[in-house]
């Protein structure tokens, strides 16, 4: 979706290699996982030379988006954070490479993800040095899942939240482009 939406080249996804072992475990710490995302990173940039490079995860990966957008020999022109995990395990906010970003983000949230209260991501938004947008799932989870009861009672789809969402980052990336 996002590829028609913004007119990419490419798309590259992945799975980190602690995923596709096949094995369920918990994944490791995020600054484990950098360099694996970075090198998948430098191989598309050598295959789409010239082409502006926008990095993108769900939740995990959109934190180790940001942390590989922080890199010197990464240079994205955007970031999207589609369900962005801002609260730890613990409980602590996790907002040390948001703050030290200098390129454009987009966050894509649901209203009712436990990893990321809107309110506190409004709080680091605030903070953060460079230009951020956000748009909101109504009554979505952490995945963008909406009740279907919800669903129901706004006359709407899953479909139309998520085409909504993709419609969302291509306005924020033509704006950030100005």
């Amino acid at each position: 979706m996002l590829k028609k939406a913004l007119n990419a080249v490419e798309v590259v996804t992945f799975d980190y290699p602690y995923m596709s072992e096949g094995k369920r475990r918990s994944p490791p710490k995020a600054e484990k996982l950098v360099d694996f995302h970075t090198n998948v990173v430098k191989n598309a940039v050598s295959k789409y030379p010239g082409h502006p490079l926008i990095l993108a995860g769900k939740s995990m990966g959109s934190r180790i988006s940001c942390m590989v957008a922080g890199r010197e020999d990464i240079s994205p022109l955007l970031i999207v954070c589609l369900g962005y995990p801002l609260k730890g395990m613990n409980g602590a906010v996790r907002d040390e490479t948001l703050l030290q970003l200098k390129v454009p983000v987009m966050f894509v949230q649901g209203t009712k993800d436990g990893l990321c209260p809107l309110e506190k991501l409004e709080a680091v938004r605030k903070k953060m040095k460079t230009m951020s947008g956000l748009h909101e799932i109504e009554n979505g989870d952490h995945s963008f899942k909406i009740s279907k009861k919800h669903l129901q009672t706004k006359g709407s789809t899953q479909e139309e939240a998520e085409d909504a969402a993709v419609q969302a980052v291509a306005s924020f990336f033509t704006r950030s482009l100005r």
